[in-house]
């Protein structure tokens, strides 16, 4: 099942102009044509569980099938779609590109960034999800920034002020430390303390470790021809930065919400 978040199947059924029952301007004939393409026969009963229109199989389509193919079909019928909206169809390719992938799921994450009205934020997500599969560079790059920015935009929303210049592991001590999340926070009473401990240590580990592969092979910095990722690496770096950026940031929530604005 294909983990489309029912904001990311609006956008699909928008491009794909599926009100109606209609899939774009695909007849029947057409329609079955494009899945035979992929060994899929989407006229088969399993498809009609919404119903036996086009709209209604891809929709039954989408909750059945693995990430891959799906996302393998949507790039399909978006390259079918005439004329969509640029922006739309950004999206839409960011989404099938993911599937295609089995990147990390980056919904969460930016349902923060809209929270948060984080504009950069949503930038850097949307350009990492196009990239993990076909720019690993590109989208290792884009993981350290989005360190950067979660840890400014944390600092920032709690009035701590840093220099314009402050490198990434001064951001991430500072935010750390601002969320009291250090190994010192940790009292000895705490069952489990030293465990704890340990994986709060981690947490600045994991951005350090994504700062050294961008400097090694991400974007950003020149670097012999040589030096290449796949896209599987892509994926852990990615997957690594995004849960780091959740918990600082649900942390960060948290906290705010149990004691109100701290300055």
């Amino acid at each position: 099942m294909s983990p489309l978040t029912p904001s990311e199947k609006v956008k699909l059924e928008r491009l794909l102009c599926m009100e109606g029952g209609y899939v774009l301007g695909f007849s029947n004939t057409s329609f079955e044509s494009l899945f035979h393409h992929f060994d899929v026969e989407i006229y088969a009963e399993k498809y009609d569980r919404r119903g036996s229109s086009k709209a209604n199989r891809l929709r039954s389509f989408w909750e059945v099938e693995i990430d891959g193919l799906v996302g393998r079909v949507l790039l399909e019928l978006i390259d079918s779609a005439r004329d969509p909206e640029e922006e739309l169809r950004n999206d839409c390719m960011a989404i099938a590109n993911r599937l295609v992938a089995g990147g990390p799921n980056l919904v969460k994450l930016s349902e923060t960034a809209d929270r948060l009205d984080a504009t950069d934020i949503k930038r850097q997500l949307s350009r990492i999800e196009g990239a993990v599969s076909s720019d690993p560079e590109l989208a290792i790059g884009s993981a350290k920034e989005l360190i950067e920015t979660c840890c400014k935009t944390i600092l920032d929303e709690r009035g701590i002020a840093i220099r314009e210049n402050t490198d990434m592991s001064e951001l991430v001590k500072a935010t750390l430390k601002e969320l009291k999340l250090t190994r010192d926070d940790i009292p000895d009473s705490r069952q489990g303390a030293e465990t704890i401990r340990r994986i709060v240590s981690n947490l600045g580990s994991i951005a350090s470790s994504v700062n050294d592969l961008r400097n090694w092979y991400g974007t950003g910095h020149g670097r012999t021809g040589n030096r290449t990722l796949s896209p599987r690496h892509a994926q852990l770096v990615v997957g690594s930065a995004s849960t780091l950026v959740q918990f600082l940031f649900d942390t960060h929530n948290d906290q705010a919400s149990k004691s109100g604005p701290s300055h």
